[in-house]
């Protein structure tokens, strides 16, 4: 049975109000939003609650986290080489994980104090998006407060500097991949020795982009010690994270319980990220949506309909977004994964409604971009279509749906090479996201490059390791690059995430080890096409094929099992299927023979043994 969610006391009503106060006036919008929802998602009854406790100083920072003990090393060296990304170099001091001491908060208490007008000034200037004047202003203070403000600003700034650069070389071989912010090393340096659990949570951000995982997770730790509701240090450690088996890996050690709220937000989130997520990542959203946890909450239901839409059950999804909707029908996020579902689902009506509905709100938000290119995507009008996916990535480059979904036009209108060129820069947005890779490889195999298309197949299926499609892909690519040992051994691992009662990769493979000779391995996948076909009651002219098959593997290729072969063959010739005449034949003259030679050979195996018996007795 699943272990109950932490219960919802005053101290973690008191730290999300502060949550929404202390990420805002920090510039941390996204993360502000995220808690004043799940605070408002609250049961009237515990948003009433207060914590009472002696504050040792009047500055606070955080709400404390629960100590451990035993606390397990921040390193994976238990692990498969493979997942230890935390090196025994990096493990902090454990002095370093410790809250900051009363001394240190009441200075920063004063520090603050001092440079409250120009912290004021300050963040009237973030919200205008003025960076250089927030450094410019900042400069002479001395609290840590203003310290973040400043460096998340620099950072911002160059953000922005190196994004202008990089559209300059659009079009041309000079373009990097991504663009590059040279101010990421001199950025690192002022926060390298942060006590503080904002400044230490930008430290983690800077080392994610400069690829420095093991060091970027143990920031983003040591950060979420201190101060755990804020969201976006959450949303870092996340980014290092490259699959499923990391994030087993790192959750023990995380300084809360695994069935704290914050951690089961973030293992959905995180495995929603890598599009692996389970049964069991539904059963925890349904648990956090419980009356004692955040029953009125938006983002766990969104959390939710993502769920079941990378589980594929587009029915349940879309009901799960349709209640969202009727609680706030403002609300953009996510919305696009509404739009897939109704392009998947082919529903021309929804679909225009929800893209007429969203335009009339923002036509500049990359999401509803999405849903306009989906609307004209259905319509088969895929320049228009294009041209909204384009202007969505336009509007955020790191727009992973709009790259992914573009490739996917460009493949319709039968041009591969801009399509790769869209799957492209997918990649170089998200080399964690199958989908982009998958993409890559039909277009290789479009232009017949399967050398190409088989590479990325594999990174596919390395990301996505139990997708039937993909494996299904790459197994026809052996195919037509004449490997078929290779060919079965993609569709075998297919089965391994296909439908007990699926017949049409059974079909595949029983065709390629006929072609191998392997005429057994054959009538196996056959017989068990005409099981699955009889279970489900499906028209014997869906396994009529099998079922001969099977009957002259038996009788020409040594399975000698005459009984099945003659039932076989008298069902088939009792039906109306094309293989009648076929069975009929196998009846008449090959079943019989089979018979009497089987009969014959056993006579003289008979009689030869008893000439030997009587050999010995004389």
């Amino acid at each position: 049975m699943a272990e109950p969610v932490v219960q919802i006391d005053g101290e973690m009503v008191d730290a999300l109000r502060n949550a929404v106060r202390d990420c805002s006036e920090r510039g941390l919008l996204y993360a502000s939003k995220w808690a004043a929802e799940l605070l408002c998602s609250l049961p009237s009854s515990k948003q009433q609650l207060e914590f009472r406790a002696v504050a040792q100083t009047n500055f606070h920072t955080s709400t404390p986290a629960r100590s451990r003990s035993p606390r397990p090393s921040l390193s994976f060296a238990a692990q498969t080489p493979a997942h230890s990304f935390v090196a025994d170099s990096v493990q902090p001091d454990a002095s370093l994980l410790q809250v900051q001491p009363p001394e240190v908060l009441q200075q920063e208490a004063e520090w603050e104090a001092e440079d409250a007008g120009r912290i004021a000034m300050a963040q009237t200037f973030m919200n205008s998006k003025e960076y250089l004047r927030v450094i410019h202003w900042l400069r002479p203070c001395r609290s840590a407060k203003a310290a973040f403000l400043r460096i998340y600003s620099q950072y911002l700034e160059s953000e922005k500097t190196a994004l202008r650069e990089w559209y300059k070389l659009e079009n041309t071989r000079e373009q990097p991949a991504e663009p590059v912010n040279a101010s990421l090393h001199d950025l690192l340096e002022l926060v390298q020795n942060a006590m503080d659990p904002w400044l230490q949570f930008l430290k983690a951000v800077f080392l994610c982009r400069l690829s420095r995982r093991e060091e970027a997770i143990e920031g983003a730790i040591l950060s979420i010690r201190q101060y755990p509701w804020n969201w976006s240090v959450w949303v870092a450690l996340g980014d290092c994270l490259w699959d499923g088996d990391e994030l087993s890996s790192l959750l023990p050690l995380l300084p809360l319980p695994s069935n704290h709220p914050l951690v089961l937000m973030f293992q959905v989130k995180t495995l929603n990220s890598l599009n692996s997520p389970s049964d069991n990542e539904l059963g925890i959203c349904d648990r956090l949506l419980s009356d004692d946890c955040f029953p009125r909450s938006m983002w766990i239901m969104a959390l939710r309909g993502n769920v079941l839409y990378y589980l594929h059950d587009f029915t349940s999804a879309e009901a799960q977004f349709r209640k969202i909707l009727a609680i706030d029908p403002y609300r953009v996020d996510d919305i696009d994964i509404l739009s897939n579902i109704l392009y998947v689902s082919e529903n021309h009506n929804a679909l225009s409604k929800l893209a007429h509905d969203y335009l009339a709100i923002d036509k500049d938000r990359p999401e509803i971009c999405c849903i306009i290119g989906n609307y004209y995507s259905l319509r088969a009008e895929h320049e228009k279509a294009v041209k909204y996916f384009r202007r969505a990535t336009q509007l955020d480059r790191t727009y992973l749906a709009a790259w992914t979904l573009m490739g996917h036009e460009y493949v319709e209108m039968k041009n591969s090479h801009a399509a790769i060129e869209a799957y492209r820069k997918a990649v170089d947005v998200n080399r964690k996201d199958y989908r982009a890779w998958y993409g890559l490889a039909q277009a290789y195999e479009l232009l017949g490059m399967h050398q190409y298309a088989l590479y990325y197949y594999q990174h596919a299926t390395a990301l996505r390791p139990y997708d039937v499609r993909i494996w299904q892909a790459e197994g026809m690519c052996y195919e037509e690059m004449g490997r078929p040992k290779e060919a079965v051994e993609c569709l075998r691992r297919a089965l391994i995430g296909a439908d007990p009662q699926e017949t049409t990769i059974h079909l595949k493979l029983a065709k390629l080890h006929s072609d191998l000779g392997e005429f057994a391995e054959a009538a196996a996948y056959h017989r068990r096409i005409v099981e699955v076909c009889r279970a489900a009651q499906k028209p014997i002219q869906e396994w009529s094929k099998s079922a001969v098959y099977v009957a002259r593997y038996h009788i020409f290729h040594g399975g000698m099992d005459v009984a099945l072969a003659k039932q076989y063959l008298e069902w088939v010739a009792a039906s109306n299927a094309e293989e009648v005449n076929q069975a009929n034949e196998l009846l008449r003259r090959h079943l019989p023979a089979l018979i009497r030679t089987r009969v014959q050979t056993a006579a003289e195996s008979s009689h030869g043994r008893g000439a030997s018996e009587g050999h010995s007795s004389a």
